[in-house]
């Protein structure tokens, strides 16, 4: 039996907060811990895309771990990401994870390179077997120049007693719903990657989320969820309406510019995203604002 009842519910990406000069800002870090749990999430994930783990140094990768852990106190499970372009990297991060006491790991496919489906499952199998820990795969084509789990692979992959579930980024329904078709009996949990899709993918008996838009609006994503697990389909399909708009408008910097200043605008701040990327322009932030003043989030 895969270790993955803890997976569930909605699990947000944890925002980094940064200064100009791309520095952690600690006690922002942790407020911003306290709004997500506070907000009912059934988990945190730190060190994700969400979270620029591209654009920080090894220290800040082990610091952000460390005040996760510390500063979410067992309150909810802990997710950190292990993901680099080399397995050997990944493994480094794993093994980081594990030595904190970290409950589970999520591993993006490598970026950068085009790595074939072999060298994928290599590369997987070799991080799970460098841990003990509960693995999360993490598929989004979007940010990794195409590369893709496939559902075969994922069933390949699910026969791995520690890798346990995957977050489905790919913005494919029919994708997500082969892969808990698939994998399901296997014991494998799917969680959406696209928070436009949480309720498509409980519909199709996934198990919860990892959704960015929960940094920001955490009860109203767990709303979706709950109201699903309760069986008040009708309820749960108006709360996901009630988010997409801020989902659907993360275009308005880049990522993951607007969820920065949209934290910003409803009193959460977390400071600057990390160069090249810049703030929205002073128009797009207006028009952030108004969406969630719509959601009554903002004054």
């Amino acid at each position: 039996m895969k270790n993955n009842g803890f997976i569930h519910g909605v699990i947000p990406p944890l925002i980094t907060p940064t200064d100009a000069q791309g520095n952690l800002l600690e006690s922002n870090f942790r407020k911003l811990i306290d709004h997500v749990i506070d907000g009912g999430v059934h988990g945190v994930f730190a060190l994700g895309g969400a979270g620029e783990f591209y654009a920080l140094s090894p220290a800040q990768k082990r610091r952000v771990a460390e005040i996760t852990i510390e500063q979410t106190a067992g309150r909810v499970p802990v997710f950190l990401g292990a993901s680099a372009i080399t397995t050997r990297e990944a493994i480094e991060h794993a093994k980081m994870a594990e030595s904190l006491g970290a409950q589970a790991l999520s591993v993006l496919t490598p970026f950068y390179i085009s790595p074939t489906e072999n060298e994928l499952y290599n590369h997987y199998v070799a991080v799970a077997k460098s841990t003990s820990l509960p693995i999360v795969l993490y598929t989004n084509p979007d940010r990794t120049g195409g590369v893709n789990i496939s559902v075969n692979l994922c069933e390949r992959l699910s026969e791995i007693d520690n890798i346990v579930a995957i977050k489905d980024s790919s913005g494919d329904m029919t994708l997500t719903s082969e892969f808990i078709r698939r994998t399901g009996p296997k014991g494998m949990k799917v969680l959406a990657g696209r928070d436009t899709l949480i309720y498509g993918t409980l519909a199709h008996g996934g198990a919860g989320c990892v959704a960015t838009t929960a940094n920001i609006a955490p009860k109203l994503v767990v709303e979706i969820y709950e109201k699903h697990k309760a069986g008040d389909i009708q309820g749960a399909l108006d709360a996901q309406y009630r988010l997409n708009p801020l989902r659907m408008n993360f275009g308005l910097g880049t990522f993951p510019a607007a969820a920065k200043d949209a934290l910003a605008i409803i009193g959460v701040p977390v400071g600057d995203p990390i160069e090249p990327v810049m703030h929205c322009s002073p128009e797009n932030k207006e028009k952030l604002r108004t969406i969630l003043k719509n959601m009554g989030l903002a004054n």
